[in-house]
């Protein structure tokens, strides 16, 4: 799994929380380590923040999908219907909140790989 998120405490807290549960998570802080890491190791699933230092977290989407990530969850601080809808448009599966519950994204988490 990749995890793309610029904010280290928010990094450091999913990274420790995924890992417990079992997934191994690769860390991108920005668009282009995150294009970096997809295509030394293509991932299944992408937990992808909207909000990155060199631009929108959605314009990850296709370069991913190119270098063979599968799966992509958007991670954003916006709960509206107006960020849900563009992130569901640009081909994520999901729209996840922050903070999320550590329970809630586990389960999620294996519900989006299929385990």
């Amino acid at each position: 799994m990749l995890l793309v998120e610029d904010n280290e405490l928010v990094t450091s807290a999913l990274q420790i929380l995924l890992e417990s549960a079992g997934t191994r998570v690769s860390v991108a802080h920005t668009i282009a380590e995150a294009i970096g890491a997809a295509n030394r190791d293509a991932p299944e699933l992408v937990l992808l923040d909207l909000t990155l230092p060199d631009g929108d977290g959605l314009q990850l989407i296709e370069p991913l999908r190119v270098a063979g990530a599968k799966t992509f969850v958007a991670l954003t601080g916006h709960d509206d219907a107006a960020t849900r809808a563009r992130c569901l448009q640009a081909g994520c599966v999901d729209v996840v909140v922050k903070p999320p519950r550590a329970r809630e994204l586990v389960e999620k988490m294996r519900e989006w790989t299929g385990l």
